[in-house]
């Protein structure tokens, strides 16, 4: 029974056409958004001049191209580590597979920069920031200020490679998100810090700001993205079975902490030379060679060594493979966070400087099906300043929100775009009582009631 569905799973993928996710799935800038970033030291957001999301999606018989300025519509910035970078403009063509494929000969290890793009055109990398523990001197070394290169340069190969995750936690803002020279990035699930329900930084305390989605628990997390071998990218929750039942649960990777104190030896024996012993300044985890693989055999909610697994989602109901951005119990991000640290399928996805084939413009109808079913937050209610409107999964249309007052006249007014989940509504200036806050989108209305207490 397992080997029929497994093998049936290769097959939904090849003749979708238009309803292909590769196809579908991107975030379409239909209305102008444009993306803003925040400067250390003001926590007002500053406008920028350039559109965010995707700018367009083409495809032909085997490819789909995706144009994007890799810029989100929730604000980027600011990054605490000393990062002088800003997010920039990237005027990016991505060519992704429609019919992707496993590859049955060696693994491919992922790399360094882009390792996939997420549906709003943002990058992802995977752990690694070019930082590793140099044997010769005893000493971290890379590219980052203050530091030696490494032996071989960026792309030698090390015996400890820093993790981004924890090690450049400071230099994260609000979305979990950073620039390398302007191409802003994720290395981990992109929904914001203060969401998470053990909070870890407190970057959003001053920069507000949300992220591509925000994790739902009672529902199978959206598709966020596809890797460079053209699979998909779910968010951190799916069904339990492979085979789409079971109901919801946290996907898990199958990596966990090596029960070591000495970095001697690699989890699978290889003797390495030495890298620092585990202590506070280089914890367990500062490290990917710290992370052991471990199978959990009738589990399907765990992933393989890929971060994936075969699975039936909303988009694929007849099935796929797929990979999972993982967190913890406490929806920290868990490693390898992504992708990897070596590809599933075939790695055919690049980014490319033009189109040279005959292709079909997409024009998206994504909506909200339900607004009710959207999750919809008002906090806090009642209040004296500003009303914080915070959207559950992934906002794929414009929703226009409206403070209404019991006379039917509209006060303020409000827009939470496609690719973000956070709204603000200030009240400062508006008399007490009762309101109506009306959202609503093209095929979709509810109110909520709340109080001012000015």
């Amino acid at each position: 029974m397992k080997k029929s569905f497994i093998a049936l799973l290769f097959f939904p993928l090849i003749g979708f056409g238009q309803t292909n996710p590769a196809i579908t799935g991107w975030l379409q800038n239909t209305t102008g958004i444009m993306g803003s970033h925040y400067v250390q030291g003001n926590p007002t957001v500053i406008q920028d001049n350039v559109e965010a999301n995707i700018q367009s999606v083409q495809y032909s018989t085997n490819w789909a191209y995706v144009t994007t300025n890799g810029i989100p519509a929730y604000p980027t910035g600011p990054f605490l580590d000393g990062n002088p970078s800003i997010a920039t403009d990237q005027n990016a063509i991505f060519k992704f597979p429609l019919n992707p494929t496993q590859n049955s000969g060696t693994a491919t290890p992922t790399t360094g920069g882009n390792i996939g793009v997420f549906i709003n055109g943002v990058a992802l990398f995977d752990y690694r920031d070019g930082v590793a523990w140099n044997t010769t001197n005893n000493a971290l070394c890379g590219g980052l200020p203050g530091m030696t290169p490494c032996p071989g340069g960026p792309g030698g190969s090390l015996s400890w490679n820093r993790d981004a995750v924890p090690a450049e936690k400071l230099g994260f803002d609000c979305s979990k998100g950073h620039p390398a020279m302007g191409n802003y990035h994720h290395h981990q699930n992109p929904s914001a810090f203060n969401l998470d329900l053990n909070v870890i930084s407190s970057i959003c305390d001053l920069y507000a700001a949300d992220g591509l989605y925000t994790i739902q628990p009672n529902q199978h997390s959206p598709l966020i993205g596809f890797a460079y071998d053209g699979f998909p990218i779910y968010g951190a929750y799916g069904y339990t079975n492979a085979n789409g039942t079971g109901g919801i649960t946290r996907i898990k990777s199958g990596y966990q902490l090596r029960n070591i104190t000495n970095r001697t030896v690699w989890a699978n024996g290889t003797d390495v030379p030495d890298g620092p012993v585990v202590s506070s300044t280089y914890p367990l985890g500062y490290f990917r060679e710290d992370y052991e693989f471990i199978a959990h055999p009738g589990q399907e909610d765990y992933l393989d060594v890929h971060n994936g697994r075969f699975c039936v989602t909303p988009e694929y109901p007849n099935g796929t493979y797929c990979y999972f951005a993982t967190v913890n119990e406490t929806h920290n991000s868990a490693y390898p966070y992504a992708v990897g640290p070596t590809f599933y399928g075939v790695k055919s996805a690049s980014k490319v400087t033009s189109i040279t084939e005959p292709v079909t413009t997409y024009v998206s109808s994504a909506g909200i099906a339900s607004l009710e079913e959207a999750g919809i937050n008002v906090f806090p209610n009642p209040t004296a300043e500003i009303f914080v409107i915070q959207v559950g999964g992934l906002v794929e249309e414009a929703i226009h929100i409206r403070l209404v007052d019991l006379k039917g006249k509209v006060v303020q007014e409000q827009t939470i775009q496609p690719g973000s989940t956070l709204g603000y509504i200030d009240i400062s200036t508006v008399y007490n009582g009762s309101y109506l806050m009306e959202f609503s989108t093209k095929t979709d209305r509810i109110t909520r009631k709340v109080q001012v207490l000015n």
